[in-house]
């Protein structure tokens, strides 16, 4: 069976258990010539030092045979198959090699056809994915997002775009709020980085043990429940990229010494692994921290915050560039309008002023929470200083101004002061929120409730010009003049207001649902202003 071996293959070879060559047939003397050996120095070398790139001590090694390979060399490119030879016990006592084919790239035409185009797929859809996760994780904001032409503002977007052009590390400080990380957005997209990953992670938001992996990645089987492929960290996913660091200053001290060396040799160890992988990230890092004091007071590396503050920017809270409101109320308004379906609400002066004079601990960020409650809580098609009013997420976390209170206007005799009403609103007639008590004129009167299902026999709702309060006649039979018209928009507004939901409330018998489709509103939104005009609601 040996002999026949030896005379079907093109070549065989026989190695023993220390991988020496011990025989070679006549066939593979061929070989020789273009391994730069004659047989007498081939046979009793160690068979890797005379076959550049063979297996064989491999399968010795191992005693797993390889049935079909391609092997190549200076000799050429073989199709070459590899057995362990065992003793009579079992033992791996040396390996046969044998060479099936040369040059089968043109005797197996097919098969390395079918080989070569798996090859090119695989590499196709590698590429693909990598360009899916490279477009999952592009900026969503440019420099243009960061709006505001106040000279704060400008002087922002500019070192911005000087540090866009640079691959150091870029330190964002600045209150909550701000608009750090779209500014490491904008920063990613203006840089020559563009178009490869931008990847963010929030330090706060990833409990302490699992920082490390979630950084450098882990290995295969690194610990019990780790995945069997591994798992990439964030520098690895952004590798080409940027990758920013929000919340810096809650970093845990172990973790700041690992993340200290790959900023310094751009190279990490995955969890779990003895490699060293090198990697090529550009880092953002923000914090809305004192971080100059946490490193005097040895909470937060000085060696770190040194790597880190290579090109700082401040970003200026809201109340430092207060003349970019109407600019950045405008951006919200139109985003909220986007997000929500609703067409955009615009923003009067008088709630311009009004916002203004607050305080802003919260920044753009409480700037548009307090424009989006405001815009979704009313249909007005115009908001006013009177939708930010009231209290709630409104007045949270900063003082509102004590001038709306101070401006609310004295009553006159014999008018009620409207509790309900924010500041500006007009005063109701005392008769309007006392006609339960008082008794009925000869005239009927308005019921006391405005409920329609049991009306005061032969009652009905005053007309529009009985609305207005009683003026008593002056001295000598004259007029009293005429009350002032309200100064402030504000107070026209609500006393207009007013006058046309008693008018409709009178023309439709009470029934809040007709009086509102009278006055193309909804029936909730007209019970809101019944509510705020200290209006009866039954």
């Amino acid at each position: 069976m040996f002999d026949t071996l030896a005379q079907s293959a093109m070549g065989m070879m026989v190695v023993d258990k220390a991988h020496r060559v011990v025989w070679i047939s006549e066939g593979y003397k061929q070989f020789l010539p273009a391994l730069g050996r004659s047989e007498g120095e081939f046979v009793g070398r160690r068979v890797e030092e005379v076959v550049p790139n063979t297996l064989m001590a491999q399968v010795v090694d191992s005693g797993q045979p390889m049935l079909v390979d391609l092997l190549t060399n200076k000799a050429g490119t073989f199709l070459v198959s590899r057995l362990p030879l065992r003793d009579a016990a079992g033992a791996v006592i040396g390996a046969l090699g044998l060479v099936l084919l040369d040059h089968p790239e043109t005797t197996m035409q097919p098969l390395i056809g079918k080989f070569a185009q798996l090859q090119r797929e695989l590499a196709a859809a590698r590429e693909q994915l990598a360009a899916h996760l490279t477009q999952q994780r592009r900026p969503k904001y440019t420099l243009s997002s960061f709006a505001g032409a106040s000279p704060q503002a400008l002087e922002v977007k500019r070192q911005a775009r000087r540090v866009a052009q640079t691959d150091s590390a870029v330190l964002l400080l600045g209150e909550t709020g701000t608009g750090k990380e779209l500014l490491a957005h904008g920063i990613h997209a203006a840089s020559a980085r563009a178009a490869r990953p931008f990847v963010g992670v929030n330090i706060a938001a990833v409990p302490d043990s699992l920082l490390e992996a979630e950084f450098f990645g882990v290995a295969p089987g690194a610990y019990t429940g780790a995945e069997r492929k591994g798992r990439d960290g964030k520098f690895r996913l952004a590798h080409g990229g940027t990758l920013f660091l929000d919340e810096i200053g809650d970093m845990p001290l172990p973790l700041q010494a690992k993340l200290l060396r790959v900023l310094q040799e751009h190279e990490l160890e995955p969890l779990g692994s003895n490699e060293v992988l090198r990697v090529d990230v550009r880092v953002i890092a923000a914090t809305s921290r004192d971080l100059a004091a946490m490193v005097a007071d040895g909470r937060f590396r000085a060696d770190l915050y040194y790597r880190l503050a290579v090109l700082p920017i401040r970003l200026p809270p809201l109340r430092e560039r207060l003349s970019d409101l109407e600019a950045l109320v405008e951006m919200a308004c139109d985003d909220i309008a986007r997000r929500s379906g609703m067409p955009a609400k615009p923003v009067s002066a008088d709630a311009l002023e009004w916002l203004a004079q607050r305080d802003w601990p919260g920044n753009v960020r409480e700037l548009r929470n307090v424009l989006e409650q405001a815009t979704l809580m009313t249909d007005d098609p115009v908001l006013e200083a009177v939708h930010f009013q009231g209290g709630g997420a409104a007045a949270a976390g900063s003082a509102a101004p004590a001038t709306a209170a101070a401006a609310a206007p004295v009553p006159a005799q014999g008018v009620a002061p409207a509790a309900a009403a924010g500041p500006g609103f007009a005063a109701l007639p005392a008769s309007a929120t006392s006609s339960a008590s008082a008794p009925p004129p000869p005239r009927p009167a308005a019921p006391a409730s405005f409920a329609p299902s049991a009306p005061t026999p032969g009652a009905r709702w005053p007309d529009a010009a009985a609305v207005a309060p009683a003026e008593p006649p002056g001295p000598a039979g004259d007029e009293a003049p005429r009350p002032a018209a309200p100064e402030r928009l504000g107070d026209a507004v609500a006393t207009l207001e007013r006058e046309r939901i008693l008018a409709a409330l009178a023309a439709t018998g009470g029934n809040k649902l007709a009086a509102a489709r009278r006055l193309g509103i909804a029936r909730a939104t007209l019970y809101e202003k019944l509510r705020r005009l200290a209006l009866p609601l039954r």
